[in-house]
């Protein structure tokens, strides 16, 4: 298995991925996975990562900004994603790591990840990579007709200067 850029033919791939995520009900207030031109607007260009094996994506992570404004240019959101089929294998973390790498030689100084209580696995994954729980955010949003708490989990870069 690589670690590959994620490039646009291997959308269909990612989108697919991301909506087994969302069919979880674990992984995702959304409830359906845009199409590419609103994904790729809404992500950072110089931090997709795919977890490719013999020409099969079997996971995906990405950087969204949490604002615009200049200050919070080194802080951006983590979404780590890996198939059905290929969940338990440790992928999750490598792409995490890659991410990370990734994320460090684009100067980005903090990461934050938003990660229901009840996914433990991705929980476990964001702490083994150096992410600290730090605060619960009780009744943030809505699915279906339940109110939900995340998990908001940090993680500071160590080689940014910070």
């Amino acid at each position: 298995m690589e670690i590959k850029t994620m490039l646009p033919e291997h959308w269909s791939s990612v989108k697919k991925i991301y909506e087994e995520g969302i069919a979880t009900g674990n992984a995702t207030f959304q409830t359906t996975a845009p199409e590419w031109e609103e994904w790729d607007a809404s992500h950072v260009k110089n931090s997709r990562l795919i977890a490719n094996e013999n020409n099969k994506v079997l996971g995906w992570a990405a950087l969204t900004a949490v604002s615009g404004r200049c200050v919070y240019a080194g802080v951006a959101e983590v979404s780590v994603y890996v198939a059905d089929a290929a969940r338990g294998k440790g992928i999750g973390k490598k792409l995490l790591q890659a991410l990370i790498e990734e994320s460090e030689k684009n100067n980005f100084w903090t990461l934050q990840a938003g990660i229901f209580p009840e996914n433990i696995s991705s929980i476990k994954i964001h702490e083994d990579c150096g992410f600290r729980i730090i605060g619960r955010r009780e009744k943030i949003g809505k699915m279906e007709n339940s109110w939900r708490d995340t998990l908001l989990l940090e993680r500071r870069s160590s080689i940014t200067g910070i």
